[in-house]
């Protein structure tokens, strides 16, 4: 009934909406509604990507990415050298300060690393592995020492290590800094009121050589909600001024509506289906057996998901990583094309002639999971659809009782496989295979300085996912937006909202 309210208030709305003017303009305050409540403003105590989102607005990392090239470029550190192949010196700019006037100095640096390393709540541990620590070379000057050689560490800086403001942090502690937190980004964190809400407000002391420039637009305002029926009404009655990772049964609302918009574009995100190959989630799973994946991975027409559920900008990949990723050997991978009739066969050789039942636990937009089950049901398998918020899915994976998990990577923006790979494959909460072969060519590829080998020990970890059905890429994500036709918004292939750099027409 909820749902039903949302959409029956929304086709009201639509019904008699005149020409939106963009009320947001009036008092400079940009209102977005989102999925995904973030459980954490410390942008190391959450995993969901709108906490991303607001970390790259709070935040600065050393060095930033620029969003259309993918070169690395200065951020807080105005020059760095690579000293060896386990050690990196980066100089400071003099100029930056913190949201609550401190400078900002190589002791930060040198925090924010000891923090990461010490592992104390931090939300993806996996990240971060490579950091074997830093030290303070002067005030202005720091040193940060990997275990290993990582060729992907400055995308890594880039995307996802902001830097903490140690003496603030100290003083008020890990929980008064998630309440309150404070970084030298374009944007400081206001109060909200309520624990659905997040206020930003423009920082009038950021550094004016900062690539992300100063924003146009004064203050952001965000409401969090349970489902995209909410989005969309927020947007259609002019509650919301830009919405995002919308499903097609709401295009044509919003495109109907004067004064609003539709954005599209495809991202580094990835949709995939885990599989409980280790039988995570229950003596005699029937997905402990290799054929009843690939009967699985044969039952699912991918082709057709992604034309009428992901735009036909999306892609199907063969390889469980997105194609630009370094390390991405497309070639290495079995491929698994749609043919019931072999899912049919597979899982009667397996001794599951009459089908079995078994979980889909999926956070992601409702029609990918019911077009997983439809799926699965014609072959003989009942899938009982689980949907949930997906921090309440997330947790319910990496607690492992998620037997088939539907959900979607973003890869952190990292275009590098180090970035999808380990997280899924390297011991984590998120394993579901538990092969240490594989997570051993993972690990060494992620650690060695020879481009030619970790392409070959990729390829080889690649070669083994896919052949044992352990992890299908259902798609790419092609990134729908709504938005008021009175904003300046540029998407980017890294899925990366820039809110700093829009500005009102």
């Amino acid at each position: 009934m909820p749902r039903r309210r949302t959409l029956l208030r929304a086709a009201a709305t639509l019904a008699t909406l005149p020409a939106l003017a963009g009320a947001g303009r009036a008092d400079d305050t940009l209102r977005i509604t989102w999925r995904d409540a973030i459980p954490d403003l410390d942008p190391y105590r959450n995993q969901l990507r709108t906490g991303f989102v607001i970390a790259h607005h709070v935040w600065d990392c050393l060095v930033d990415r620029d969003p259309e090239t993918f070169q690395i470029r200065p951020l807080l550190a105005a020059s760095w050298r690579q000293e060896s192949d386990t050690a990196w010196r980066f100089t400071l700019r003099p100029d930056v300060q913190f949201h609550d006037g401190t400078p900002c100095g190589a002791d930060d640096v040198v925090y924010t690393v000891e923090t990461i390393r010490a592992g104390s709540a931090i939300a993806v541990p996996g990240l971060f592995t490579w950091l074997a620590g830093a030290e303070q070379v002067d005030a202005s000057t720091v040193r940060l020492k990997l275990h290993e050689p990582f060729p992907a560490a400055l995308e890594y800086l880039a995307m996802v290590v902001p830097i903490l403001p140690r003496a603030y942090r100290q003083r008020v502690g890990p929980e008064g800094f998630a309440r309150a937190p404070v970084g030298t980004g374009p944007y400081r964190v206001q109060p909200a009121g309520r624990p659905d809400r997040i206020r930003l407000e423009r920082f009038d002391g950021y550094f004016a050589a900062s690539p992300k420039g100063r924003p146009a637009i004064a203050r952001i305002a965000i409401r969090e909600v349970a489902g995209p029926g909410d989005e969309i009404a927020d947007l259609l009655d002019d509650s919301a001024d830009w919405i995002w990772q919308i499903g097609p049964s709401a295009v044509a609302s919003i495109q109907q509506a004067p004064g609003l918009q539709v954005l599209r574009g495809e991202s580094m995100r990835l949709g995939y289906l885990s599989l409980d190959a280790a039988g995570r989630s229950g003596a005699g799973n029937p997905l402990t057996v290799a054929k009843v994946r690939q009967a699985i991975c044969h039952a699912i027409d991918r082709t057709a998901m992604v034309q009428r559920l992901a735009g036909l900008a999306a892609r199907v990949p063969d390889a469980p990583c997105y194609p630009t990723q370094f390390g991405c050997d497309a070639a290495a991978a079995v491929r698994y094309p749609y043919d019931p009739a072999r899912a049919r066969a597979l899982l009667a050789e397996a001794g599951f002639a009459d089908g079995f039942t078994t979980d889909l636990v999926s956070y992601v937009l409702a029609e990918d999971g019911a077009a997983v089950r439809s799926y699965l049901q014609a072959v003989g398998i009942t899938a009982k659809l689980v949907q949930l918020p997906t921090a309440d899915a997330l947790a319910r994976a990496e607690a492992g009782t998620a037997p088939l998990f539907l959900g979607s990577w973003g890869n952190y923006s990292i275009n590098d496989v180090a970035a999808l790979l380990p997280q899924f494959f390297g011991g984590g909460p998120l394993d579901y295979a538990g092969d240490p072969e594989i997570t051993a060519l993972i690990d060494r590829a992620g650690r060695s300085g020879d481009a030619d080998m970790r392409r070959a020990l990729y390829g080889q970890a690649i070669r083994l996912i896919t052949a044992g059905a352990l992890w299908l890429p259902t798609h790419t994500y092609v990134t729908t937006y709504g938005l008021t036709r009175s904003l300046n918004f540029r998407p980017f292939a890294d899925e990366l909202p820039r809110f700093y750099l829009s500005s009102w027409k």
